[in-house]
């Protein structure tokens, strides 16, 4: 028998796991001190026992912010082949993690190829998948069944879930007395929002919390707890329904250390630039430094199909105060089910606004990376600006696509570039700007 069952209890004991082993050599961090802030929530290291093939991250604002990408069937997209283009995309790209959103065909048998053959970290929302799994009305889904999914989860190697907790009777019903703008736009929390009004009778997720930590802990599942009352515009950001949800999900937190059970809380959603700060300085304190997982957040509503964009501002804004987990949004939110392009798009985004955060928190070996590749600018190497390049392919091909008449410049300055006229000036060599031909201009 183990001597621990997950990972805060192992750190609780002082005990270094292999996967506490993995992420303090990634993350070029003490192994104790990482050991520390796994005890006390800070950090958390998603590891399923039953992901066999996993790579372990950890989470928490004194590492590296790492990316959330989702992804998965839908009733009018449902091909799993391009689904799992998808993943290895995601995969190639660098993404540390993979959520699997499907709400339509087998997706058992997609979740369960994930986690056997993918060694990211794998999440998913158990609430989409009740609805599909049972196939029947959503009124006559009983509590213990929406339980039932959230175990076949865990005993399927999902690393972390996504549970809509803080939404129960008193929250909704504030949000009710308070209406939005844009309503409540989490799916997840809307379905469950709707089984509420429907039956009358409290959220299971939050009238059997102790059940369901008792699942997580069991095969070591990170709760990720959901918000419902995001906001979905920025009207919405920061009003009663976002707070009061957020102090429920602090106290949530507690219960949940208290079953040595990893949490990480859900945050927005939509959010005007000048209250992001506040917001994740916010949570730090309401839930005990535990890791953030932001959706963005976006900062405007006006530019559909390109919100990847507009989440990459709030993403870097929100990981530079605080925020651990950056969910990337693609050029299709809002609009349709994201291709195997916009995927791309969406994960360089949101790795660069992780980047510019870490550099901001002067987290070690992020700002050596800009370094060295100021260094390969300084001496015109392409060679090296391609291999230090988050996309090497994209800057490859843009070289290739314009060549320029000499390899010590580009097709946008040519012989005025200033690198390369500093550079020959300092080595004591003639500059030769012009020395074509002189035109007449009639």
């Amino acid at each position: 028998m183990s001597e621990y069952i997950t990972q805060m209890d192992a750190a609780r004991k002082g005990i270094i796991t292999p996967e506490m082993k993995a992420v303090s050599e990634y993350e070029n961090m003490d192994v104790e001190v990482l050991c520390e802030f796994v005890g006390k929530g800070q950090i958390v290291i998603p590891a399923n026992k039953n992901h066999k093939c996993l790579r372990p991250y950890g989470i928490g604002n004194k590492l590296k912010t790492k990316i959330n990408v989702n992804l998965g069937t839908s009733r009018d997209c449902l091909d799993m082949d391009v689904e799992m283009q998808k993943v290895q995309a995601a995969i190639d790209m660098g993404a540390e993690a993979i959520m699997d959103l499907s709400s339509f065909g087998d997706t058992q048998k997609f979740r369960r190829k994930l986690t056997s053959e993918c060694p990211a970290v794998i999440g998913t929302v158990p609430i989409y998948d009740a609805v599909v799994y049972y196939n029947k009305a959503l009124k006559d889904i009983t509590s213990d069944e929406w339980m039932d999914v959230v175990r076949m989860h865990a005993e399927d190697g999902v690393d972390f879930m996504t549970i809509h907790c803080g939404i129960n009777r008193a929250t909704a019903e504030r949000f009710k007395q308070n209406l939005r703008h844009t309503n409540i736009v989490s799916r997840g929390g809307s379905i469950i929002f709707a089984w509420m009004e429907l039956t009358g009778n409290e959220n299971p997720f939050y009238e059997r919390y102790d059940e369901l930590l008792d699942i997580c802990e069991q095969y070591d599942v990170t709760i990720s707890l959901g918000d419902a009352c995001r906001p979905g515009s920025i009207e919405d950001a920061g009003d009663i329904s976002q707070i009061s949800e957020l102090v429920a999900l602090g106290e949530l937190t507690q219960r949940a250390w208290e079953h040595n059970v990893q949490v990480m809380i859900e945050g927005p959603g939509h959010m005007p630039l000048n209250q992001i700060r506040a917001n994740m300085e916010i949570e730090q304190t309401v839930c005990k430094g535990a890791p953030f997982y932001v959706l963005g957040p976006l900062v405007t509503d006006v530019a559909p199909g390109y919100d990847h964009i507009t989440s990459a501002i709030g993403g870097a804004i929100a990981a530079t105060y605080g925020a651990s987990f950056l969910c990337y949004v693609t050029p299709a939110e809002h609009l349709r089910l994201p291709t195997v392009e916009d995927v791309k798009e969406g994960i360089i985004a949101s790795k660069i606004a992780a980047h510019a955060a870490d550099v901001a928190k002067g987290i070690p070996g992020a700002k050596e990376w800009d370094y060295e590749m100021s260094e390969a600018r300084r001496n015109l190497d392409w060679e090296k600006q391609f291999e230090l390049a988050m996309d090497s392919e994209k800057a490859r091909r843009y070289r290739a696509e314009s060549k320029p008449e000499k390899e010590d410049t580009c097709t946008m300055c040519g012989k005025m570039c200033a690198v390369r006229n500093i550079n020959k000036i300092l080595r004591g060599e003639d500059v030769d700007i012009m020395d074509e031909p002189n035109f007449t201009f009639l």
